[in-house]
C-alpha cells in the first residue's frame, strides 16, 4: 500500500479526522525514532492530540514564508521530541522538511538533529535540548512582541508565543526565574501547555519531585488551566480561554506518554528509545495506521496542508497592512536589525572627544558612555541587568523602564536571574526587533552559561555587559572575583571576548559587537579606573583586528609584553622600565580580544607577536595564554583564587607589578 491508496472508500481531506490527523505524527515519530534506532518516542506519541489541536486550529504561519514577522512563534521546549516538531513541518508543508529529512533523522547533515537546531530548517524557532531553556527563550520572545507591538501597533504585530514544556523543563531551575519573570511583566500573549505524564528518564517523576506545578505557576501569576490532553474539545477550550487571558497561561495537559503503544504506553522504556519492530507493528494496528513506515495517505496529508491556509491568507493580509503603513520602513529596518551609521558615527565622536579629553574611567564606566551615544542614535538597544544596573552601568538618560501594561520602553529589570535574562536575550534576538544586551558580574556567567553557549551555538547578536572583571573589583574578595571564566568564555566557539583596555578601546569593542550580527559578543569591563593608553586618534578600529602594537619600542624588539583590560596598563609600566633601568626594548601589544586576533592571517599575527620572547600578563588563569607566548614564554598572573582587600594591595600581593612582569621579561632575556 502506498500514499496513493485511498484512506476509505470515499475519503476526502475535508472527512479526515483529528485524530487521524494526530496518529499520522504518532506514526511518524515512531518510525523515524525506529528507523535510527535513536531517539525519543514518548513524548511526540503523548502531546501529538495538543498538537493538532493548537496548528489544526489556532496558530498562525505559513510555511511559504516562515520568517513572516507576525507569525506565531511554536517553541518545543522539550526538545528531545524533536520528532513532534519536525512531523508538524513535514505534514504542514515546509518545504525544506521532506520526507526524506524524517527517514534520515538523527544522521549526519539531517536537518532533523537529535535535538532542534536554529537554522538547520526553517520552523525551528530556537534550539532547545536543554531543558528549561526554550521555555526561558519563551519569555524573551513573548516580551519582545509586546515590545514592538507598543511601538508599531497591533496592526503590524499580534501574535502569540506557544510552548510545549515536559517535567523536566519544569524540574530545571531555569524554569522558576522564567515564569516569575514573564508573571510579573504579564506576557499575556504567552501560552505554555506542560506535557503532564509523570514520567522522566529514570521512571516516574515521583522519584525526584513532588512540586505542585500548577501552584507554582499560579503563585508566580499565571492563568492556569488543567485538561486531559487527549480530549481535544477541552484541549481547544483551554486554548481560547488563554488567548483571552490577560495573563500568560499554563495549559497542564494529562497525557500518556507513547500514547498508542498498547504494551508500552505510560512507562519510562517509551521515553528515550525505539519502542521496537514488534511494539512498532503493534501500535499500527492498535491506532489503526496499516501503512507502511514515513506513508502518510494522500487524504491525511491534504487535511494537515490545508490547516497552512489560515495563516497564508492572514499574511497576506498583514502585508496588505504593512504596505499601507506609514511606520513601513522603520518597522522593516527593526525586523532586520540594521543600526544606523549614526549609531557609529557617535562612537567615532566619542573617541575624538576623549583621545583630547585622556580621560581616566572604569571601563565599565566606559561603556556606559558609549552606550549613552548608542542609545541616543538608536531606539533598537533593549538594555536590563540582573539586578546590578549601578554597578554594571547598563542603563543610560533617557531610557525607561519595561513594566506590565507598558512595553513602550526599553530597559528590563531582569531580577537577580542572571541565567532566565540569558535565555530571554535569546529569545529577543530571535524574535527580533531588538538587539539586547544585559548585564551582570563577570564571576556571574558561572549562572548565565547554559544560555550564552546557545547564543553562540545559535549565532545570534546577543551583548552581555560583564563588568567586575578581576581581583581589581577589590573588597568584595574571592566569590566575586573571576579567575577562571575567562578561560571559559575563550575555549567557547563562536563567541567574541572583548576585554578593553581603556575608553577608547570600550568604545571600538562596542562598536565591534554591534557590527557583528553572526555571534554573541561578550564585553568585559573593569570597576577600577584605568588610564586612557591610546596615545592618538585614528579613524580605524585597532581593536577591530584582535591585538595590535599599542607601544612600540624605539630600537630593536628584546622582548613582547601582551595584556589584556586592566593589565595593560601594567605592561606599559613594564615597558618603561625595561628601557629606563634595563636598556631593554619591548613592545606592548594590547589583544581586547583573542578570537579576532586568531581570525587574522599568519603575517599579520607575526608582526605584532614579533619572533622575540613574549611575557603576557592578566589577572586571571593562565589556561589559554601558551598559545600566544609559546612554550618557552612567561605568564604573570592568577594561580588560585583572589581575596578580600583594596585592588592595589591585591595587585600587589599577587605579584601582578610592572616589577614582576620587568623580571619575567628579563628572565627569559637572560
Amino acid at each position: 500500500m502506498n500514499s496513493q491508496t485511498a484512506l476509505k472508500s470515499g475519503a476526502t481531506a475535508a472527512t479526515v479526522s483529528e485524530q487521524e490527523m494526530a496518529n499520522a505524527i504518532r506514526a511518524l515519530a515512531m518510525d523515524a525514532v525506529q528507523k535510527a534506532n535513536s531517539g525519543h518516542p514518548g513524548m511526540p506519541m503523548g502531546m501529538a492530540d495538543v498538537a493538532t489541536v493548537l496548528f489544526g486550529r489556532f496558530i498562525k504561519f505559513d510555511p511559504s514564508a516562515p520568517h513572516w514577522p507576525d507569525r506565531d512563534r511554536f517553541v518545543l521546549s522539550a526538545g528531545h521530541g524533536s520528532m513532534l516538531l519536525y512531523s508538524l513541518l513535514y505534514l504542514t508543508g515546509y518545504p525544506d522538511m521532506t520526507i526524506e529529512q524524517l527517514q534520515n533523522f538523527r544522521q549526519l547533515g539531517s536537518r532533523t538533529a537529535g535535538h532542534p537546531e536554529y537554522s538547520h530548517a526553517p520552523g525551528i524557532e530556537t534550539t532547545t535540548g536543554p531543558l528549561g531553556q526554550g521555555l526561558a527563550n519563551s519569555v524573551g520572545m513573548a516580551l519582545a512582541e509586546h515590545m514592538l507591538a507598543a511601538r508599531f501597533g497591533r496592526e503590524l504585530v499580534d501574535h502569540y508565543t506557544y510552548v510545549i514544556a515536559g517535567d523536566g523543563c519544569l524540574m530545571e531551575g531555569i524554569s522558576h526565574e522564567a515564569i516569575d519573570l514573564a508573571g510579573h511583566l504579564k506576557l499575556d500573549r504567552l501560552i505554555v501547555f506542560w506535557d503532564n505524564n509523570s514520567i522522566s528518564i529514570d521512571g516516574p517523576t515521583s522519584l525526584a519531585t513532588s512540586v505542585d506545578q500548577p501552584a507554582r505557576f499560579g503563585a508566580a501569576g499565571w492563568d492556569v488551566q488543567e485538561v486531559d490532553g487527549h480530549d481535544m474539545e477541552a484541549v481547544a477550550a483551554a486554548i481560547e480561554h488563554a488567548r483571552g487571558s490577560d495573563r500568560p497561561s499554563l495549559i497542564a495537559c494529562r497525557t500518556i506518554i507513547g500514547k498508542g503503544a498498547p504494551n508500552l504506553q505510560g512507562s519510562e522504556k517509551t521515553h528515550g528509545a525505539a519502542l521496537g519492530e514488534a511494539e512498532v507493528a503493534a501500535t499500527r494496528e492498535n491506532i489503526g495506521w496499516p501503512w507502511p513506515p514515513f506513508v502518510v495517505p494522500d487524504e491525511i496529508l491534504a487535511a494537515w496542508r490545508a490547516t497552512a491556509k489560515r495563516g497564508a491568507d492572514a499574511r497576506r493580509e498583514w502585508e496588505a497592512r504593512l504596505a499601507a503603513s506609514p511606520r513601513r520602513e522603520a518597522f522593516e529596518t527593526a525586523i532586520a536589525g540594521n543600526l544606523p551609521a549614526s549609531v557609529f558615527e557617535a562612537l567615532d565622536a566619542l573617541r575624538k572627544e576623549h583621545i583630547e579629553k585622556a580621560t581616566k574611567v572604569a571601563t565599565r564606566k566606559a561603556s556606559e558612555m558609549a552606550l549613552g551615544a548608542i542609545n541616543g542614535a538608536t531606539d533598537l538597544m533593549v538594555g536590563g541587568s540582573a539586578d546590578l544596573t549601578g554597578s554594571n552601568l547598563t542603563l543610560t538618560k533617557g531610557m525607561t523602564n519595561v513594566v506590565a501594561g507598558d512595553y513602550s520602553g526599553d530597559y528590563v529589570h531582569y531580577g537577580i536571574r542572571e541565567h532566565g535574562m540569558a535565555a530571554a536575550m535569546n529569545g529577543i534576538a530571535l524574535h527580533g526587533g531588538f538587539v539586547p544586551y544585559g548585564g551582570t558580574f563577570l564571576c556571574f556567567t558561572d549562572y548565565a552559561r547554559g544560555a550564552m553557549r546557545l547564543s553562540a551555538l545559535m549565532g545570534k547578536r546577543v551583548i552581555y555587559v560583564m563588568t567586575h572583571d578581576s581581583i581589581g573589583l577589590g573588597e568584595d574578595g574571592p566569590t566575586h572575583q573571576p579567575i577562571e571564566h575567562l578561560s571559559m568564555l575563550r575555549a567557547t566557539p563562536h563567541l567574541n571576548v572583548l576585554r578593553p583596555a581603556d575608553i577608547i578601546e570600550t568604545a571600538e569593542c562596542w562598536e565591534l559587537a554591534l557590527k557583528t550580527t553572526d555571534r554573541p559578543s561578550v564585553l568585559v569591563l573593569s570597576r577600577q579606573n584605568l588610564p586612557m593608553l591610546r596615545e592618538a586618534y585614528t579613524p580605524e578600529n585597532l581593536s577591530a583586528r584582535g591585538a595590535y602594537i599599542l607601544r612600540d619600542t624605539q630600537g630593536p624588539r628584546a622582548v613582547t609584553l601582551i595584556a589584556t583590560g586592566s593589565e595593560v596598563e601594567i605592561a606599559v609600566a613594564a615597558a618603561e622600565k625595561l628601557r629606563t633601568d634595563h636598556g631593554v626594548e619591548a613592545a606592548v601589544v594590547s589583544m581586547p580580544c583573542w578570537e579576532l586576533f586568531e581570525a587574522q592571517d599568519a603575517t599579520y599575527r607575526k608582526s605584532v607577536l614579533g619572533n622575540v620572547p613574549r611575557v603576557a600578563v592578566e589577572a586571571a588563569a593562565r589556561h589559554g595564554w601558551d598559545h600566544w607566548i609559546g612554550e618557552n614564554g612567561a605568564f604573570v598572573g592568577m594561580t588560585g583564587f583572589g581575596a578580600s582587600a583594596p585592588a592595589p594591595d591585591l595587585y600587589r600581593h599577587f605579584n601582578i607589578t610592572p616589577e614582576a612582569v620587568a623580571g619575567a621579561a628579563l628572565e627569559l632575556i637572560d
